[in-house]
């Protein structure tokens, strides 16, 4: 599992070996700032992304989760 903190986010993800099938799923979860430095808030709690896609490898479904992380984030900040 990969984590990076960009601005106030914290972002962890992953590729998980489906059980069924040879492939690999994307797996997000994203944190947001929290008045308690000994928890993490919640934003988009840990869950499949990119639902319909199956990849080759563990690296292919990180830089997918990780790609999603970006989009959202992005999207967020043009909301504000």
């Amino acid at each position: 599992m990969s984590s990076e903190q960009i601005g106030e986010y914290e972002i962890e993800y992953t590729g998980m070996r489906l059980p069924i099938g040879n492939g690999w799923a994307a797996h997000l979860a994203i944190y947001g700032p929290s008045p308690n430095p000994m928890h993490r808030n919640s934003i988009f709690p840990g869950q499949r992304v990119s639902i319909g896609a199956v990849f080759q490898d563990e690296a292919a479904a990180e830089a997918e989760a990780h790609k999603v992380a970006l989009a959202m984030l992005d999207a967020s900040a043009s909301r504000r």
